[in-house]
């Protein structure tokens, strides 16, 4: 099995060979998904992680003679990938904000890098290089799951063939029914960002909210109610660039709805300003059991809501099923398409590289448009 192929900058038929996948943190809840879709598809794979006989477990389980790489070092990641020549790297290692640059930097000219990354700070960070990516031929993609897929595939929708917007908010509504324990990446993602508090764009310049606050309650197609506060999410800059808007607002049913709740918050971000207290809970959040489900599947759901200057308004829905498998869909199709050498040299957001139809691919249903 060849580990790596050549990166063709200018597009591939799907003919072609495909270049090799890395997955970093290839066990994890998402990895061996992720794992197993690529080795259907007949996708050469190396398979990163700590725990050896794990990686060998799930090795012989999806087939097609993966590569295994047993280490706890980043370092050492970081070496074997330098000396891979171009490849595709997906990278499940968190938090992101940490791993994403060095790993970037390690993959040679010429290779794909993604990340499931939802942290405004490390999803500008990527965007930043585009630059040098050109420069370099590397293809990056920031967020590459529900949460910044979800918001900029809907706000592209509504400013096809417009100027650049006055105001945009985007609203998710994740379902999640991912059971078993939440995980060492997850854990720090979801800690990092209550570290950071909420964030808005206030006529361009990010501005600090408390967690919770803008509070909006929509109604979904189906009937469901959703209630919705601001966060600090990747969404929040992914909707910012696909609109050009200066006032940027993205919220999620995840955000504390009400006073006590939003009060409460407000004093754990204090805490969790502490790096002793953040590196504590995400040690306990990581080993925490999340039980299945009950009653029947539901869907996800995003909501954009785009006004230019002129006073028009654009509205529209995009439908998901559970959050964490149409994750993993999308990194999914984003690695193939860029092992097939479908990417371009730059920094992009997954629908700012592949169009919003991306989501659709992955399985989301756009539904209406109100002006």
């Amino acid at each position: 099995m060849a580990l790596h192929g050549r990166w063709h900058r200018g597009g591939s038929s799907r003919g072609e060979t495909m270049t090799a996948v890395w997955i970093l943190g290839a066990t994890g809840r998402t990895g061996s998904v992720i794992a197993t879709n690529l080795a259907a598809a007949g996708v050469g794979l190396v398979l990163v992680g700590r725990d050896g006989p794990a990686l060998q477990h799930l090795a012989d389980k999806i087939g097609g003679n993966p590569r295994v790489l047993a280490t706890a070092s980043l370092e050492k990641i970081k070496t074997e990938l330098d000396g891979a020549g171009p490849t595709v790297v997906v990278n499940l290692i968190g938090p992101f904000a940490e791993t994403a640059l060095p790993f970037i930097k390690a993959c040679a000219p010429g290779s794909g890098y993604l990340d499931l990354s939802n942290d405004r700070a490390a999803t500008a960070a990527i965007l930043d290089l585009d630059q040098k990516a050109r420069t370099t031929g590397r293809c990056l993609v920031s967020g590459a799951g529900w949460g910044v897929l979800a918001a900029e595939s809907t706000v592209l929708m509504l400013c096809k063939d417009r100027p650049p917007a006055a105001r945009v908010r985007v609203d998710l509504a994740p379902f999640i029914n991912a059971s078993g324990r939440i995980g060492e990446t997850f854990a720090a993602t979801l800690v990092e960002a209550m570290a950071v508090g909420a964030q808005i764009y206030e006529d361009g310049r990010l501005t600090r909210a408390r967690i919770g606050d803008r509070s909006e309650t929509l109604i979904a197609p189906d009937g469901s109610k959703i209630r919705t506060g601001v966060v600090s999410s990747g969404d929040l800059e992914a909707a910012r660039r696909a609109s050009g808007a200066a006032f940027a607002v993205a919220a999620s049913t995840l955000a504390p709805s009400s006073g006590g709740a939003r009060a409460a918050m407000s004093a754990i971000v204090f805490l969790l300003g502490f790096r002793s207290a953040r590196e504590v809970a995400k040690r306990l959040l990581a080993n925490v059991v999340a039980p299945p489900a009950k009653g029947a599947p539901k869907s996800s759901w995003a909501h954009a809501r785009v006004e230019w200057a002129d006073g028009t308004m654009r509205e529209t829905w995009l439908r998901a099923g559970e959050g964490m498998a149409f994750t993993c869909k999308v990194a999914t199709e984003v690695a193939l398409r860029l092992s097939r050498g479908e990417g371009r040299p730059g920094a992009f957001t997954p629908a700012a590289l592949f169009g919003p139809e991306l989501a659709e691919a992955a399985g989301a249903k756009f539904i209406g448009e109100r002006r």
